[in-house]
């Protein structure tokens, strides 16, 4: 009777030390499926990171839900990209109504100016320049740092691995790119999310290397006002005045718009780009490196 209870209680007590290990540790809440992968980088297996958004979710017209409530509720830390990524800024009010410290993971970054309909504002889709990333990386590695000082070390050595990663990428990206012949570097996508893309890689010399796009640089009514006649009609005639060999739909936005823009120019589908969130679990895109490598092969694909 006495060995069965020990090995009762040897049972209960392996499988519950993980679980009572997992509840220790601190939790980070994450807007974008991005800012939560440079946080994962981080962290190792230090720190629980989730992300609000889901895969394929679109942060400019994302609607918070009870559920997001209850986990910024239990967040030790959340992280915000900012500069209007998240429409009506959601992250920051989830995080200031559960009175959570709340890191902003762009601030430093030089932001490109976007003019839309006499509004200026921030591009924040700051992410598709790698270079940036370094600066969301150190940014998420001062607040971990400050949040658990013990592992201060350890979330160190990660980080600087990841830079150095990130580095690589830079230097692959600009590879791969170069195969493509200048005057066929035309990135024609759905909306404005590839001007720092453009910008560093060279893209779209005749639109100031910045996106060309149907729909404004956001997505959500809140700011950007979406496809208005007058810019379909630019981006129509950019297409056949560029001789654009391809145009590309994304992950984040319906395709329709793209495609009946496609048909009418008689230009090809170069196929789909992550853009605002990262791909799904056990896809090739779930991780920001995995994203970004799969765009820059589908666009020298599609393009050279």
């Amino acid at each position: 009777m006495l060995n069965r209870l020990l090995k009762t209680a040897i049972t209960v007590l392996i499988f519950t030390q993980p679980l009572i290990a997992q509840e220790n540790k601190p939790v980070i809440i994450a807007s974008t499926t991005q800012i939560a992968d440079f946080a994962r980088q981080i962290v190792g297996d230090r720190a629980i990171v989730k992300s609000i958004l889901a895969p394929g979710a679109d942060p400019h017209t994302y609607q918070v839900t009870p559920d997001d409530v209850q986990l910024v509720l239990g967040a030790d830390l959340c992280l915000e990209n900012g500069m209007n990524l998240e429409g009506k800024s959601w992250m920051a009010t989830l995080a200031n109504d559960a009175k959570k410290p709340l890191v902003t993971t762009t601030k430093g970054i030089k932001p490109l100016v976007i003019e839309e309909q006499g509004t200026t504002l921030s591009d924040p889709h700051a992410w598709f320049s790698p270079r940036n990333v370094a600066i969301y990386v150190r940014n998420i590695l001062d607040a971990l740092n400050r949040l658990c000082p013990e592992h201060r070390s350890e979330y160190e050595a990660r980080a600087q691995l990841y830079l150095q990663q990130l580095r690589v990428l830079d230097a692959w990206v600009r590879q791969q790119v170069s195969q493509i012949p200048p005057q066929r570097r035309i990135l024609v996508t759905t909306h404005d999310a590839f001007n720092y893309f453009c910008t560093e890689y060279k893209f779209n010399a005749n639109n100031s290397f910045l996106s060309i796009a149907p729909v404004g640089w956001s997505t959500g009514a809140e700011v950007g006002a979406g496809m208005t006649p007058e810019r379909r009609r630019m981006v129509i005639r950019s297409i056949k005045e560029s001789g654009a060999p391809a145009i590309f739909v994304e992950t984040t936005i319906n395709p329709k718009q793209i495609r009946e823009i496609a048909k009418e120019t008689g230009v090809k589908i170069g196929g789909e780009l992550y853009s605002d969130s990262m791909g799904a679990e056990d896809t090739a895109g779930e991780t920001y490196i995995g994203m970004m490598r799969e765009n820059v092969l589908l666009i020298v694909n599609a393009l050279k």
